[in-house]
């Protein structure tokens, strides 16, 4: 028998945040694979490993973990007054899936910096020394993005100084801001509402702020699900039945939020929405050892993604997060508001009905501070921007091999 030999495919694999994914051009995949289909689908999941019921990924770039087992097509962009089209793939680890349905925040760090070191920035945007402003057309979610990156002799800086809770060196500082996560014609709460009683059968009815900034988020009380807030890795990815409840209060909040008809299409729409828990600021120890105090914290949060617990806070969930925690009643907002007297505007200038805002949350790595610039019109409140700083890295860059597409 004869066998078909490997392809391969340029390729970098890039740190964005606290995750990994492997970053491609568009016009270098196969023809097939430029457009989206089964073809392209089968690509990545090669590429990364998947599916493995080993769970490892051993053959494959993933990582085996939600925040290792992604990809990132960019091309240059259609759309007026941006740089570059940003696609983002969540590759399921056990499943032949892949999800488009949501972003990921984390790797948005590294867009601009790919971008501009594969040439969809126009040279004469970027500067000598200094910060290039990369302007990014979401396309999973239709949302613009601004990456400002550091240039130094007319090249991607990415060595510095600055550390992110939930990555082990430091690098430099990439400011990203997420430009109107809600459209004003979007609703921020699918239900009308800032609070809402989630009804979950079999597992009980939960108090829940459902809102749809950044990604589309779920969160829920620590105390009501028995847990304190500070909970690490271990204390949930080791609990199976744990683990199936999120699960369910998933599925279930995602009806609600209309994102589903039923709670069977959940299994394939895993990357949204994302369930967190919240509860107010208490001293705790991060995974690394690291002891934070409550005094230097706002609240604590914790999510999940894909399944399981995150190490340290998707980039779009904390979006969610800085947007909840700027509107009056929400649960992220009254969980900050127990430790601190108030979250008040940062502009004096601001009008009344506008609040511009920011909380520093833990989370099991660390803690995170995010802004959000909120505003309220005849009831209805939208989000103006989101605001945090992440870092980004090249680790590796060349091709990917994988066996002949059949």
């Amino acid at each position: 028998m004869q066998y078909q030999p490997q392809i391969k495919i340029p390729a970098t694999y890039m740190r964005g945040g606290t995750s990994k994914g492997v970053f491609f051009n568009l016009t270098d995949l196969p023809e097939c694979c430029q457009v989206p289909g089964e073809s392209r689908d089968k690509l990545l999941l090669r590429v990364i490993g998947s599916p493995d019921p080993y769970g490892k990924q051993t053959d494959g770039m993933g990582g085996a973990t939600s925040s290792t087992s992604k990809t990132v097509i960019l091309a240059k962009s259609a759309q007026a007054d941006h740089d570059v089209d940003y696609l983002f793939g969540q590759v399921a680890i056990d499943k032949a899936f892949v999800d488009w349905s949501g972003n990921c925040g984390n790797l948005t760090a590294a867009v601009g910096s790919f971008a501009i070191m594969s040439g969809l920035v126009s040279p004469d945007r970027i500067p000598e020394n200094g910060v290039c402003i990369v302007r990014i057309w979401q396309k999973n979610i239709a949302k613009t993005i601004i990456a400002q990156v550091p240039i130094t002799n007319g090249e991607v800086q990415e060595t510095g100084d600055f550390e992110l809770d939930g990555v082990t060196f430091p690098a430099a500082e990439v400011p990203v801001e997420f430009i109107a996560p809600v459209d004003p014609s979007e609703a921020m709460f699918p239900t009308g509402n800032v609070v809402d009683e989630l009804a979950v059968p079999g597992v009980g009815t939960f108090t829940a702020t459902m809102i749809t900034a950044g990604i589309p988020t779920i969160f829920l009380n620590a105390a009501d699900i028995g847990y304190s807030g500070i909970e690490l890795q271990d204390a949930i990815n080791n609990d199976e039945d744990a683990l199936a409840r999120f699960e369910t209060i998933r599925a279930y909040g995602a009806i609600k939020m209309g994102l589903i008809s039923h709670v069977e299409e959940a299994k394939a729409r895993q990357h949204t929405p994302k369930v967190a828990f919240v509860a107010p600021a208490q001293d705790y120890v991060t995974s690394s050892g690291k002891s934070v105090a409550a005094s230097n914290i706002d609240l604590h949060v914790r999510a999940l993604s894909m399944g399981k617990l995150h190490h340290a806070m998707m980039g779009t969930a904390a979006v969610a997060i800085g947007t909840a925690a700027a509107i009056p009643g929400t649960l992220v907002n009254l969980a900050a508001c127990r430790t601190k007297a108030n979250i008040e505007p940062t502009d004096e200038s601001v009008t009344q009905n506008q609040v511009e805002s920011s909380v520093t949350f833990g989370h099991p790595s660390g803690t995170l501070k995010v802004g959000a610039q909120a505003v309220e019109i005849d009831g209805k409140w939208t989000v103006n921007k989101v605001i945090m700083s992440r870092s980004a890295r090249v680790l590796m860059e060349g091709w990917v091999r994988i066996p002949t597409l059949s």
